[in-house]
């Protein structure tokens, strides 16, 4: 049997392979992984320091 290049198998083919290559997070969300900038405008920031009488 011949090795097709995945550009040329079917778009179903193609999805299958591209998902076992692709890795797990195990879980994690890599989103809530992102950490914020210092330099960001935040209003909630502001309403805490706010109520904790900081300025």
């Amino acid at each position: 049997m011949p090795i097709v290049p995945i550009r040329k198998q079917s778009k179903k083919a193609q999805k299958k392979e591209n998902a076992r290559q692709r890795k797990s997070w195990n879980g994690l969300n890599p989103v809530s992984r992102a950490i914020p900038s210092g330099k960001v405008y935040d209003r909630k920031r502001l309403k805490r320091a706010d109520r904790r009488g900081e300025e």
